[in-house]
């Protein structure tokens, strides 16, 4: 019988493009810590020559921020071999005091994954190396303990594990099919929901309900797994009503006034079970971040607490 698992309060936070204007990307995470935001998330697309890369950006943002917790958004596994993967979350939790998360795929673009130098690999493929990586990262955060691995895509011989840092570091798997969300309801911590574009609204409720019955198949709390919705859009001034559909179908962003956002992050919490909120500004400016952090976020919070 599993384990019942109280849910924890809900999280919100913002997503911030790797841009090479660091002093925005700064002044957005600081304006999010500084009211009141859990999470900053960071995409990670190391094959865009436009883009920093990730990790090396949240390293500067941790350095910048006191309470704020940063992950990639989400890492691409196919670039970053597992043992190193655990090696850097490890240092940047640990460097933090506990304030990384690693969000994590088993990769998308697999044209520009494969031009770096990666060998392509189809979905399943792909699938079984992220569940090897995974197996071989969480090993390594056991300090005082030797990894030993022989998988078909992953091998790794006498590895010590080191100190992850004073909190654990959850994995969140950026999964959107069935069986990446089979997957994720057996061995990872949470699952961040992919931007609509990529996982269309109305997709969302089957996606957590295959999460919910995975988990209880395989003898877990469905509570345990964090679910992150990341909804990109625009928080528009006073009461200007919004332009695009609700978030129940398609892909649009959500373009309307703070009423409407509260409702529907208030929905998204209540009818399925979403514990955190990930806000993928279009305009990327500290106007917007300020504007979600303090005319949405604390209403829900009180919405959901009810």
């Amino acid at each position: 019988m599993s384990q019942t698992t109280q849910p924890p309060q809900p999280m919100f936070g913002v997503s911030v493009t790797p841009t090479p204007d660091v002093a925005l990307v700064r002044e957005l995470t600081v304006t999010a810590e500084r009211h009141g935001l859990d999470l900053a998330g960071v995409q990670d697309h190391p094959y865009a020559a436009q883009l920093l890369d990730a990790f090396a950006l949240i390293g500067d943002l941790l350095a910048h921020t006191e309470r704020i917790r940063l992950f990639p958004d989400v890492a691409n596994l196919p670039l970053r071999p597992p043992a190193m993967m655990a090696r850097t979350a490890a240092a940047l939790n640990l460097l933090s005091g506990g304030r990384f998360e690693l969000g994590l795929g088993a990769g998308g673009y697999w044209d520009a994954i494969a031009a770096m130098g990666v060998p392509r690999r189809s979905p399943a493929e792909a699938l079984h190396a992220l569940e090897e990586a995974v197996t071989i990262i969480r090993g390594l955060w056991r300090p005082g303990r030797s990894v030993t691995f022989h998988g078909k895509y992953y091998d790794v011989s006498g590895i010590q594990g080191a100190d992850p840092g004073p909190s654990p570091v959850r994995i969140w798997l950026g999964a959107q099919g069935p069986r990446s969300l089979a997957q994720t309801a057996r061995i990872a911590d949470g699952w961040a929901a992919p931007i609509p574009s990529y996982l269309p609204y109305e997709r969302w409720p089957s996606c957590n309900e295959i999460v919910d019955r995975e988990a209880e198949e395989h003898g877990r709390d469905p509570r345990s797994i964090l679910r992150i919705a990341q909804i990109p859009g625009v928080v528009t001034a006073g009461g200007r009503p919004g332009t695009t559909p609700l978030l129940r179908t398609g892909a649009e962003p959500l373009r309307a006034d703070a009423d409407t956002w509260v409702t529907e992050l208030t929905r998204l919490g209540t009818e399925q079970p979403f514990g955190a909120f990930v806000f993928w500004p279009e305009e990327q400016s500290a106007d917007q971040v300020k504007r979600f952090a303090e005319d949405v976020v604390p209403r829900v919070r009180d919405n959901l607490a009810r």
